[in-house]
C-alpha cells in the first residue's frame, strides 16, 4: 500500500504472520541479477507496484500507479524502443504483463502463455493450454486473455474453455489443472486470475449466450474448490451449497420471480473481469455482469423485481465467501451494463472534516461514475462521466432515474451508452497524489428492440434485442462514414470527490486502451489506431507519442532493472469492437500484429512495419434471391453472425470480410461452414440448431446483395 501522498492511508501494510521473504537462489531460467525469488503472499510481502508488477492491478487496491519516477515529465521524450516480441497472434490481444524477479509473463489469444527475459524480450518458455478452437464461438468479445496471476513460484491461468491452471514459473510444465465451469454450456473464461490468502480467485464469461455467474476460489497448492458465491439464485430457489446461499434465501431469491428465461438459461451475472481485495476490510471486492437474456422482460417476466446481483458491485468474505454488501448500479439491468469495470480501493479526503475515507471507486459500462464506503458499501456519490439518455440522473440512493423510452417496451431506442458501454474492460487507472481517476471512456450509441421472435428462434446471441434494429437493407453510400462519426473516445482525469472531470484528451474513436499512471507524473495510454502517448498527469498535455503500427487496447506497465525504468504495453488487433464493428475501421487492418513492445530512456529500436494484406474487394457472384429473402437474410445474420462479422458484413480484417469469401459463390460449401461446421476447428461452428429452414441461403443472398451494394 502507498504511504506517502495526499489520499495515501495513515497506516502501512500489516504482514500477515509467517508470510516471509525467502533468501532464495535465482530461479532457474531467470535473467541473470534477478531479484530473489519469494514465497507465500507475494503482494502482501512486497507492497506495493514499484521494481516489478506482481498483480493485474499492480496491487491489491488495483490503482495501477506506479511508485517509479526514473521515467518522468522531464524526460519521457527521450523514451524509445527497448525491445518488440512476436506474439504470433491476428486475434485481440488485452494482456497486463506480470514482471517477477526478472522475469515477464505475458498472456496472447487463445490463452497462451509467453515468459520472456524482462531486460531484452528473449523468450524463456511458451505454454499453449490446446483449447479447443471451437469454443471460440461462445467467446463473446474474442478469443482474449486479460493476463495471470503470481504466486510462490506458479504462474496461474484461466482458459477460454473453463480451466484454470497452475504453472510452474520457472519452466512452464503444469502443476495443475482443474475445470471450473461446466463444458456443456457456453462459459468461457477471459479474465485474470487474482490470488489472495493462498486462494486462487476466477469468475467466467458467457452471460449473452445464457449462463449463470458466479466467483470461485481454489486452493493455490492443490487446485481444490475452497469456495464458491453465485450471483445469481438457484433457479428452483433451491440451496446449491455455495457461500451464496443465506444471502439468496434472505434477500436475493425475492427479486426474482418464478418464470421466464433466466429460469431455463441461468440468468447471466457472470463475474468476467474485476476482482479487488481489500486487505483493510479482509474481503473480496467484484463487479457483476449483465442479465441473460439482455431484456428484462423475456428473463423474468412475472417480476418487477431488481434482479440481484446482476450489475452490481459484491463484498464478500476472504476466507469463506459469505457475503457482506453489495451496490447495484444498475437495477433489473434491461442493457447489457455489466459493473465487471475496474474496481479501484483508495483513500479519499470524504471522512469527517476532510478525514481519509477508505472507498471503492468504479465508471461501470451505464455511465456513471460511483464512489462507495469500502466497509459498508453505502453509496456516497455518482455522476454521469459520459453523456447518456437512459437515465437523468441518480437519486439519493444511487439509483438511476431512467427515461421512459430506456425500456423500449413498444419501440426501438437509440440509446447511449449502448452495449458496449461508457467504459468497457480496459483499465483505468488512479493516482493517489493527485487524487485523479483516469477512465478510456467512449461513446457507443446503439438502438435497442423487443426481439418478438425471442421465444421462437434460438439464436446464437440469446439477448432478447433485434440486432437488426436500425440497419437498412440497402445502406446508402457515405453509411459507413456516417456510422464512424457517431464513434468517439476520451480519456478522462476525473476527479472522483468532485465528481467531474478535472481535463479531457479527445481520441479519433472508441476503444482506446487501459490506463497507467506513475509517480512521475505521467499517464500512458494506447489508441486503437496505434498511437501509444505519455500525457502530463496534472493537465493532459501531451509530452511524448509514438505510433505501434498496431491497435492497442491492452493497458501498459512498468518496472525497473539494474537502476533502469521500463515501459511495457502490448499491441493487437481484434476483441469485441473490431469484431462486431467492422465499418469502425477505414480500410481492413494486417491481421497477424500482436506484439510486446518494451521502452528505456536512450533506447533507439523501431517497431517492425506490418505485413499489406491483399484483399480483392470483388463480389464472388451475382445477386440472387428476392426482397423477402434479403430481409430474412438480414435479420437471421444480425442475431447469428453479426457480433464476430460486422454489421452488414462489412469486417476490420481480423476476421475474413465475407462480401468477399469464394463461399458465396457456391450453395454447397457455404453450407458445409454454416450448417455442417467444417471449419468447426477454426473456430466456425455449425449453426444447424440456430438458423431455421432456409435461413442459410438468405445469410447468403444478404452477403451477396451487400457486396454489390454501392457503399461497400
Amino acid at each position: 500500500m502507498r504511504t506517502g501522498g495526499k489520499y495515501a492511508a495513515a497506516s502501512t501494510l500489516a504482514i500477515v504472520a509467517g508470510l516471509l521473504v525467502a533468501g532464495c537462489q535465482k530461479q532457474d531460467g531467470a535473467p541473470d541479477g534477478a531479484d530473489a525469488a519469494v514465497s507465500g503472499d507475494t503482494l502482501a510481502a512486497k507492497g506495493s507496484a514499484g521494481a516489478e508488477w506482481l498483480s493485474y492491478g499492480g496491487t491489491y487496491d488495483e490503482q495501477r500507479h506506479s511508485r517509479l519516477t526514473k521515467i518522468n515529465a522531464a524526460n519521457v521524450g527521450d523514451l524509445g524502443v527497448a525491445w518488440v516480441y512476436e506474439l504470433k497472434t491476428g486475434r485481440g490481444v488485452e494482456t497486463t504483463p506480470l514482471i517477477v524477479d526478472g522475469v515477464m509473463y505475458a498472456t496472447s489469444a487463445w490463452s497462451v502463455v509467453h515468459a520472456l527475459d524482462a531486460r531484452t524480450g528473449k523468450e524463456l518458455w511458451v505454454y499453449d493450454p490446446g483449447a479447443d478452437k471451437a469454443v471460440g464461438v461462445d467467446a463473446c468479445c474474442d478469443v482474449v486473455n486479460r493476463g495471470v496471476a503470481y504466486h510462490d513460484g506458479k504462474i496461474y491461468l484461466g482458459v477460454i474453455d473453463g480451466r484454470l491452471e497452475a504453472i510452474d514459473a520457472k519452466t512452464g510444465k503444469v502443476a495443475w489443472s482443474v475445470q471450473t465451469v461446466d463444458r456443456s454450456k457456453p462459459y468461457t473464461v477471459t479474465g485474470a486470475p487474482r490470488v489472495v490468502k493462498g486462494k486462487v480467485l476466477i469468475g467466467n464469461g458467457g452471460a449473452e449466450l445464457g449462463v449463470r455467474g458466479y466467483l470461485s476460489a481454489y486452493d493455490a497448492n492443490t487446485g481444490a474448490l475452497a469456495w464458491r458465491f453465485y450471483t445469481v439464485p438457484n433457479p428452483e430457489m433451491k440451496p446449491d451449497g455455495a457461500a451464496s446461499d443465506a444471502i439468496f434465501a434472505k434477500l436475493g431469491n425475492g427479486t426474482w420471480g418464478k418464470t421466464g428465461a433466466w429460469t431455463r438459461d441461468g440468468g447471466g451475472g457472470t463475474v468476467w473481469d474485476s476482482i479487488v481485495y481489500d486487505e483493510v476490510n479482509d474481503q473480496i471486492v467484484f463487479g457483476v455482469g449483465n442479465g441473460s437474456p439482455w431484456n428484462a422482460r423475456l428473463r423474468d417476466p412475472d417480476s418487477e423485481g431488481d434482479n440481484l446481483f446482476l450489475s452490481s458491485i459484491v463484498a464478500v468474505d476472504a476466507d469463506t465467501g459469505t457475503y457482506k454488501w453489495h451496490y447495484q448500479t444498475t437495477p433489473r439491468e434491461n442493457w447489457d451494463y455489466t459493473a465487471t469495470q475496474t474496481i479501484i480501493l483508495a483513500n479519499l479526503p470524504l471522512g469527517e472534516g476532510g478525514a481519509p475515507r477508505r472507498v471503492v471507486m468504479q465508471a461501470p459500462k451505464n455511465g456513471f461514475f460511483y464512489v462507495l464506503d469500502a466497509k459498508s458499501g453505502q453509496f456516497l456519490s455518482g455522476k454521469a462521466y459520459v453523456p447518456m439518455n437512459w437515465a437523468t440522473g441518480l437519486d439519493e440512493k444511487g439509483r438511476p432515474i431512467e427515461t421512459k423510452e430506456a425500456r423500449y417496451e413498444n419501440q426501438a431506442h437509440l440509446q447511449s451508452p449502448g452495449p458496449l458501454g461508457g467504459h468497457n474492460w480496459h483499465p483505468m487507472a488512479f493516482n493517489p497524489d493527485l487524487g485523479l481517476a483516469y477512465i478510456p471512456a467512449q461513446e457507443i450509441p446503439q438502438a435497442y428492440e423487443n426481439d418478438t421472435r425471442f421465444t421462437s428462434t434460438p439464436v446464437r446471441w440469446n439477448t432478447g434485442i433485434a440486432f437488426e434494429a436500425g440497419l437498412p437493407l440497402d445502406p446508402p453510400p457515405g453509411t459507413m462514414k456516417a456510422l464512424r462519426a457517431t464513434l468517439k473516445g476520451r480519456l478522462i482525469a476525473w476527479d472522483p470527490v468532485k465528481q467531474e472531470p478535472r481535463w479531457k484528451v479527445e481520441h479519433d474513436g472508441p476503444w482506446n486502451g487501459g490506463i497507467l499512471s506513475t509517480a512521475g507524473g505521467l499517464v500512458f495510454q494506447g489508441t486503437l489506431k496505434g498511437d501509444f502517448t505519455a500525457y502530463d498527469a496534472a493537465n493532459g498535455s501531451k509530452l511524448w507519442s509514438m505510433n505501434l503500427k498496431s491497435g492497442v487496447a491492452a493497458p501498459a506497465v512498468t518496472y525497473e532493472l539494474d537502476g533502469e525504468q521500463y515501459v511495457t504495453v502490448a499491441t493487437g488487433w481484434g476483441s469485441a469492437f473490431l469484431l462486431a464493428a467492422g465499418y469502425a475501421v477505414e480500410s481492413p487492418v494486417p491481421p497477424a500484429l500482436g506484439k510486446v513492445i518494451t521502452f528505456k530512456l536512450g533506447a533507439k529500436g523501431s517497431v517492425p512495419e506490418p505485413d499489406a494484406i491483399p484483399i480483392e474487394k470483388k463480389p464472388q457472384t451475382a445477386q440472387f434471391g428476392n426482397a423477402k429473402m434479403w430481409e430474412a437474410g438480414l435479420v437471421a445474420y444480425s442475431r447469428n453472425c453479426m457480433v464476430c462479422h460486422g454489421p452488414f458484413g462489412v469486417s476490420s480484417g481480423v476476421l475474413p470480410d465475407l462480401r468477399w469469401s469464394p463461399l458465396t459463390a457456391d450453395q454447397e460449401a457455404w453450407d458445409d461452414v454454416v450448417i455442417n461446421g467444417s471449419r468447426a476447428s477454426a473456430g466456425m461452428v455449425d449453426f444447424a440448431k440456430q438458423l431455421r429452414p432456409g435461413e442459410s441461403e438468405a445469410i447468403r443472398a444478404y452477403i451477396v446483395r451487400m457486396a454489390h451494394n454501392p457503399a461497400s
